[in-house]
């Protein structure tokens, strides 16, 4: 089996999205998450593969069928908002909780997503832009809101 270039940038892009998701995902097994390094990991690199998915299949029946390469991706985040809404759980008490994580795991999908067509700026700016906003928010949320107001 001899890999091509075309095969080479591929695989680029499902290493990208596997090294992306599991930065957020280290963060949020830090912090004791049950959605962690694994879950994010894998959710990144499913999304990822999902859209070179999209875009081979493109390509291979580009003028032979009517394929539209983006029904793939509504159907991607569909399923991962499915996945979100199991992490959000409803306390006794009648507090919510995960609602961070579902946020977390939506956005990670979307960088896996663009991952998987090779938009890696955008990709690794928004992997950035979540990293700030889980450890510094963290901290503003912390000294700025009370204790019984604040989320996950």
């Amino acid at each position: 089996m001899i890999l091509t270039a075309h095969d080479s940038e591929l695989a680029i892009r499902l290493l990208v999205a596997t090294v992306l998701g599991a930065l957020v995902g280290l963060e949020r097994g830090i912090h004791g998450k049950d959605a962690g390094f694994k879950t994010y990991t894998l959710v990144c690199l499913g999304s990822a593969l999902m859209m070179v998915l999209s875009t081979e299949i493109f390509l291979i029946y580009r003028g032979i069928a009517s394929v539209d390469p983006s029904r793939i991706a509504a159907q991607v985040v569909t399923g991962i908002g499915f996945l979100g809404a199991g992490a959000i759980i409803r306390s006794q008490q009648g507090s919510v909780r995960g609602l961070t994580t579902a946020a977390g795991i939506w956005t990670i999908c979307g960088i896996g997503m663009a991952c998987g067509v090779g938009l890696y700026k955008i990709a690794i700016i928004t992997t950035l832009l979540v990293l700030v906003i889980l450890i510094l928010f963290l901290r503003v949320e912390r000294h700025m809101i009370p204790k019984k107001n604040q989320g996950e």
